[in-house]
């Protein structure tokens, strides 16, 4: 990826499951990595398993008429 670059990624979350009462909320949390659960990045377009130095990414989500988010959370009644 380019640095100033904006990206269109789609995301399928972890399957999970939660009961929410009324008022509750949720947060949402944007992470580059989830190590170790999955397998390291260290930003470097190199091999992951022998670099020696990382390069921190910057993470946005942008919501404006010219670049949209959304999150769909799918639900059941009970």
């Amino acid at each position: 990826m380019e640095k100033d670059k904006v990206y269109k990624v789609d995301l399928t979350p972890l399957s999970t499951s939660n009961y929410f009462k009324k008022g509750h909320r949720i947060r949402i949390e944007i992470s580059s990595s989830n190590f170790p659960r999955f397998a390291r990045n260290l930003n470097t377009g190199g091999n992951n398993y022998d670099e020696k130095e990382s390069v921190i990414a910057h993470n946005n989500v942008h919501h404006s008429s010219k670049y949209t988010s959304q999150i769909k959370l799918p639900m059941i009644s009970n």
